[in-house]
């Protein structure tokens, strides 16, 4: 949703100079702004656009500036996510927001700023006391019958970032043509003076600010509880014996993670010291991002410590998880997101239809960028499978719609980047659910004499040997947005007919809205191999991501083909840039 056209150097000037002029911009803000004065590339880059919603709505390095994250652009992205609000509320009636944050740097100020904007403009907010995760956000918003919801986060992003995520009145994250139209609300305020503010204490006085504490807390943990398929297995024994290594990365996953699982039964739960608390800086990791093996690092060391049977952990909005499992050897491997979602939807499916409880409309919902494997699993119960654009949004989307006809009910939803829900109760994707679940379905297996890595060795052996991966290029500022958009470009104009010496069955260019989705900048090829990659630039970050998947009849195979298109198509990208 990037402005390809590159801007006048004297519309950036403009603005650059127009923000050191501006009375109500903060004196600190216009030091930071003067001491990069002279350094073109730098105010272009701070400058050259606005920031606007992605996949994950407003997000952007903290800084001054139109494309920074900062007070001014918060308030700003807030009053115009309360004008269109005020305009379509109906019969009179006035629209109320929740509002949650992170551990980030400044969450919590701009989740109080966005706050008392919506109270300067007469709506009700809801705000937690302090950090909360993001599905807790989407579940208050559906529970408070909201209209509304915003959370403070820039979700797995490095600390220099942070981000505004704003949810509709079914807890699901702005849909497309909903945030097309909060961008043109907000395009339509011309100067900072449009943006109406009151102070804490007359937002308060007025009733416009409530404070959420412990009973919104307690629903949640029970909602996400009661998706529990073996409580009665967990507190009969096997929770005691089974050993957890939890890290919530800082961020906030620690109390609702804990809280779940003491509650099913899980009672030797053992949290990494060093990142147990919230860090705005993720001090102990390069990048607190649970797909990511370093991140495990002061974990497996814990949990080598304790022989742990497995190790959780949750990305600063818990709302992404990772598991590390031990291998044959027993050595702790970090499972991908694919290979988690098809053990979840494996055991979630098989612990249904043994409880006789399986629906005949049973669906299981992923993106376009997701492994088959977890598809195969679902046909074979029964269920039905539908492909989504990348961007939990349009699962939680697809939710609502068969909420409202009743045509399919809701079983799973997954995607490759470590995002996962069961239950209707949210309309994003819950770390906290998906630690509850991964976790008992260790100890159930556990209590069968198999490990998860077994189990997915059982899975390989039936459904095939699914492997996948993800390259991604950084290119970042304007020169970036450039670059991704010529690659893209490239691969478009010329698409191969063959890549890594197998021919190129199918070119599916997803700007032409395909299999009835929205249209996006997407590319995926699919090889007679019957494996394929895809190229996406991402929607919150200044990278162009590909993405790959095999099948190979063994896991030494499907490591080879998957190595050779790999390098095969990174050549090109890197040639296109």
């Amino acid at each position: 949703m990037l402005n390809m056209n590159k801007p006048a150097t004297d519309t950036i000037k403009a603005k650059y100079e127009a923000w050191l002029n501006d009375p109500l911009i903060d004196a600190a803000t216009k030091e930071e702004l003067r001491g990069i004065a002279g350094q073109e590339k730098e105010i272009t880059d701070r400058f050259y656009r606005d920031l606007e919603f992605g996949t994950g709505g407003l997000r952007g390095v903290m800084g001054a500036g139109t494309n920074r994250l900062n007070a001014y652009t918060v308030g700003k992205a807030t009053q115009g996510l309360a004008n269109w609000l005020l305009a379509g509320a109906t019969d009179g009636g006035s629209p109320s927001v929740v509002i949650a944050h992170d551990s980030r740097n400044y969450s919590p100020e701009f989740a109080l700023d966005a706050a008392l904007v919506l109270a300067g403009n007469g709506i009700k907010t809801y705000l937690f006391k302090s950090l909360r995760p993001t599905p807790q956000l989407s579940f208050a918003v559906r529970e408070l019958k909201a209209a509304s919801g915003i959370v403070i986060t820039a979700s797995h992003n490095p600390p220099e970032y942070n981000g505004y995520k704003a949810y509709g009145a079914d807890g699901c994250q702005l849909i497309p043509e909903e945030a097309e139209q909060v961008i043109a609300s907000i395009g339509q305020i011309a100067s900072f003076d449009e943006i109406k503010r009151v102070c804490r204490e007359e937002a308060e006085g007025r009733g416009l600010l409530c404070w959420l504490g412990e009973d919104a807390d307690q629903k949640f943990i029970d909602t996400v509880v009661a998706q529990s398929l073996n409580a009665e297995l967990l507190r009969g024994g096997i929770g005691e014996k089974f050993s957890v290594v939890f890290t919530p990365l800082h961020g906030t996953g620690n109390m609702p993670v804990s809280e779940v699982l003491k509650k099913v039964g899980f009672s030797n739960v053992h949290i990494v010291p060093e990142q147990e608390q919230p860090d705005g800086y993720f001090s102990t990791v390069k990048s607190p991002n649970p797909e990511e093996r370093e991140a495990f690092t002061l974990a497996i060391k814990l949990a080598q410590e304790v022989n742990a049977d497995i190790i959780i952990g949750t990305d600063p909005d818990a709302d992404r998880m990772g598991a590390v499992v031990k291998n044959n050897e027993g050595e702790y491997v970090v499972l991908t997101g694919n290979q988690s979602g098809a053990l979840m939807v494996h055991y979630v499916l098989s612990q249904l239809k043994e409880r006789g409880k399986l629906p005949e409309n049973g669906i299981v919902i992923k993106t376009i960028v997701t492994s088959e494997l977890g598809a195969d699993i679902a046909r074979s119960y029964g269920a039905a499978v539908e492909n989504t654009l990348t961007g939990f949004k349009y699962i939680g989307e697809k939710m609502t719609q068969y909420e409202k006809t009743g045509e399919h009910s809701f079983l799973f939803g997954y995607e490759e980047s470590y995002g996962y829900l069961t239950g209707t109760y949210a309309r994003d994707k819950d770390a906290v659910v998906a630690a509850l679940l991964i976790c008992e379905a260790a100890a159930y297996y556990s209590s069968q004499g198999k490990t998860l890595y077994d189990v997915l060795l059982e899975l390989y052996a039936e459904f095939g040997v699914y492997l996948e991966a993800l390259e991604s290029r950084t290119l970042k500022g304007l020169d970036g947005v450039q670059k991704i958009g010529a690659i893209m470009d490239d691969w478009r104009n010329n698409p191969p007919t063959e890549i890594g010496g197998v021919k190129v069955a199918e070119v599916m260019d997803y700007t032409k809205g395909l299999d009835g989705l929205r249209p996006e900048n997407v590319l995926k090829y699919l090889r007679e191999d019957g494996s394929w990659f895809c190229l996406r630039p991402s929607g919150t970050e200044p990278k162009i991501k590909v993405y790959f998947a095999v099948k190979g009849e063994s896991q030494a195979a499907a490591a080879s083909m998957l190595q050779t298109l790999k390098t095969a198509v990174m050549e090109r990208v890197d040639r296109s840039e």
